[in-house]
């Protein structure tokens, strides 16, 4: 009793030590919260989202559905409990919703009737649930599911002894991606679209079609439903190469509405049925290509592309009530905003700061939704705070609703985020970055320096809270992220300055930014440090061998070398987009690329940081690196997170380690 007695004593302690502590801990990422999917009801009186947070118990991520006025009042939730609640969405008539959640042991979906509160499990099924939408009269909810085939074995043993232990059977594998990064070996078998009535009752298969479908949109009149995949005999060689297809709920007759080479994608059905709007592309076989926004006739004829004015991508589109146009997300200069885009073409900015779903690093990540009158509900991100709730509408002016993370931040000094322009040194092009001070900062001391850089390498950072990047600030750095050319969010040309040429002149971006910051004060020179993750960490591992500025690195989920990535990643067929051809029919230009190939002139002390069960860019690139590094008599280490796939931080453990350990290797360089 008395051992107890000093360990609760003890732990209290420790929370009152922290919370007298005005810098972010690492610990307090259990207490971040943040809004996600925000649901507008049709009337556009309600709004439904989901409310994201953390159980620092079993270091899970969980959520709940939550439901609010749309004038800020009555905000109450609509599930609770220590599960997945996900997927809100209204019915037509309003009186009812839907969501999926885990709180029977499986993902399920559920019905919950408004007025009176109550509920009912629709579906009981033994696959997880995806892309539920309702049909416009409301009696069906389609939804997509994996169904599991059976493997054909290559050969079958014979003579084994009833009851004999012998091992399990060999696994035989003939397909192009046989595992994917989060997801393990991959089981045989497709996603296939179901339908299931909202009076319950079972499922009933819609698609029987030989690869995975997505994004199913219901036609007007009930029987039919609209949908991308690739069902292509060459899929494995061409991924990128989707259509959208009809399929008549009645015959499971698939029909195709779109057939070029390219992504067509994410097909939304107009008010009056007659049309179709899409994203997508005509695949030119470049890295980085602009996703564009189509209209199209049901039967297939009629293309137009809508967003040519645009030179940024198009995502999330949902038809206006009047079918003269869409609503729609773009992101611009890192910022992600909500825009209206007439048929022609005719682009109206509606809000921005639409943002804020990525809280470990500030990548550009934001949801919305909008009524037929042109209200709208969006995550509102910023600096200094993850993604809260709020809404606007056409003719009306912005209002934040939540404030999710006010009781944590009333005794935490976050530090201040600027934005900084500044010239590469390639070429003079303009490169965007931003710039986190420690709490405390005081412009006449001098601080040591973090450069932290960006995966993708086609993806964006942006003015958004980031727990890893406060951080680091908190430790006492002055942190700069930027976007180095290859970025998206500044046009197709700056995307793609890096087609068959990455790494390459990003690295100038790179070194100019952290240049810039110099001449501007305040950062010691002799104390620079660099980190990043996937891509990133290709730029890291790149950096330390152009240069000896940094006092140390680490380097996260790398890819060292591109050849032998192609061979073993996830996603082998992808090549074509970032290199001219196979690695063995170009092996000086994948070799150039590769940052292995200046191994020999690495005296940086160098980190290696991989989750173990990493199919994107797998450990052994790290510990190609890290051999390498041995060999050269380089100072290094290697940090394997058990369990962890691409996403490292997927448990809030991890992004407390994966930080921990970073700070832990610069500290050790760091001069006295």
């Amino acid at each position: 009793m008395k051992s107890t007695v000093l360990i609760i004593v003890a732990c209290c302690t420790l929370v009152a030590t922290a919370q007298n502590n005005p810098h972010l801990q690492a610990v307090d990422i259990f207490d971040l919260e943040y809004v996600s999917d925000p649901q507008i009801s049709q009337t556009g009186d309600r709004v439904l989202y989901v409310r994201n947070f953390k159980d620092i118990m079993t270091d899970r991520n969980l959520s709940n559905v939550w439901m609010v006025n749309y004038d800020g009042t009555k905000h109450r939730p609509v599930t609770t409990g220590n599960q997945n609640d996900h997927t809100p969405r209204w019915s037509p008539s309003g009186d009812r919703i839907i969501y999926v959640s885990n709180k029977d042991q499986s993902s399920q979906i559920y019905l919950k009737w408004l007025d009176t509160g109550v509920e009912t499990k629709l579906s009981n099924i033994n696959q997880s649930p995806s892309n539920i939408t309702w049909s416009p009269n409301g009696k069906w909810v389609a939804f997509t599911m994996f169904v599991p085939t059976e493997a054909t074995p290559l050969a079958t043993l014979k003579g084994k002894p009833q009851g004999a232990d012998w091992n399990e059977p060999p696994k035989f594998i003939d397909d192009m991606t046989y595992r994917s990064d989060g997801r393990g070996y991959l089981k045989e078998g497709h996603a296939q679209l179901f339908i299931i009535s909202t009076d319950g009752g079972t499922p009933r298969q819609i698609t029987f079609v030989e690869n995975n479908v997505s994004s199913p949109a219901w036609a007007k009149d009930n029987q039919s439903l609209f949908f991308d995949a690739n069902l292509h005999e060459d899929r494995d060689h061409n991924p990128r190469n989707i259509d959208i297809y009809e399929v008549n709920i009645s015959t499971s007759t698939v029909q195709p509405i779109t057939n070029r080479q390219g992504v067509d994608s994410n097909p939304i059905v107009s008010p009056s049925g007659a049309m179709i709007a899409f994203t997508g592309y005509e695949d030119r076989y470049q890295g980085y290509q602009i996703s564009r926004l189509y209209t199209i006739n049901k039967d297939g004829s009629g293309l137009k592309e809508i967003s040519a004015g645009l030179d940024r991508d198009v995502s999330n589109v949902q038809w206006a009530g009047d079918g003269k146009g869409v609503y729609f997300q773009y992101a611009d200069k890192g910022n992600e905003k909500l825009a209206h885009l007439s048929l022609s073409g005719k682009v109206t900015d509606l809000a921005s700061n639409v943002g804020g779903l990525s809280t470990g690093r500030p990548y550009s990540a934001g949801a919305f939704s909008a009524t037929a009158d042109g209200r709208f509900a969006f995550t509102l991100g910023g600096t200094d705070h993850p993604a809260d709730l709020a809404i606007g509408g056409k003719k009306s002016s912005v209002k934040r609703l939540t404030s999710l993370n006010d009781d944590l931040f009333s005794y935490r000094k976050l530090g201040k985020v600027e934005e900084i322009w500044f010239k590469s040194s390639h070429d003079q092009k303009d490169v965007q970055g931003w710039i986190c001070y420690p709490p405390d900062f005081d412009a006449s001391q001098k601080y040591p320096l973090l450069l932290e850089i960006h995966g993708g390498p086609f993806a964006a950072y942006g003015p958004w809270f980031s727990f890893e990047v406060q951080m680091y600030a908190a430790a006492g750095y002055v942190v700069l992220y930027t976007n180095p050319r290859g970025s998206t969010s500044y046009g197709e040309d700056f995307g793609n300055a890096i087609h068959h040429n990455y790494p390459g002149e990003d690295y100038h971006d790179l070194m100019s930014g952290v240049d810039a910051l110099i001449d501007m004060g305040s950062i010691d020179e002799s104390q620079l440090y660099v980190t990043g993750g996937s891509g990133g960490g290709v730029l890291t591992a790149w950096i330390v061998g152009n240069t000896d500025r940094f006092r140390a690195a680490v380097v996260a989920k790398p890819v060292i070398n591109w050849y032998s990535f192609v061979l073993y990643s996830d996603g082998a067929s992808y090549h074509k987009y970032w290199f001219p051809g196979v690695p063995w029919e170009n092996m000086e230009h994948y070799m150039k690329r590769s940052p292995i190939s200046l191994v020999g002139n690495v005296t940086t002390p160098t980190l290696l940081l991989t989750g173990e069960s990493d199919f994107r860019t797998p450990i052994a690139e790290s510990e190609q690196y890290y051999r390498a590094l041995k060999l050269q008599k380089v100072e290094t280490g290697m940090v394997r997170i058990p369990g962890a796939s691409h996403g490292i931080a997927a448990r809030p453990s991890n992004l407390m380690a994966k930080v921990a350990h970073i700070l832990a290797w610069f500290e050790r360089y760091q001069e006295e």
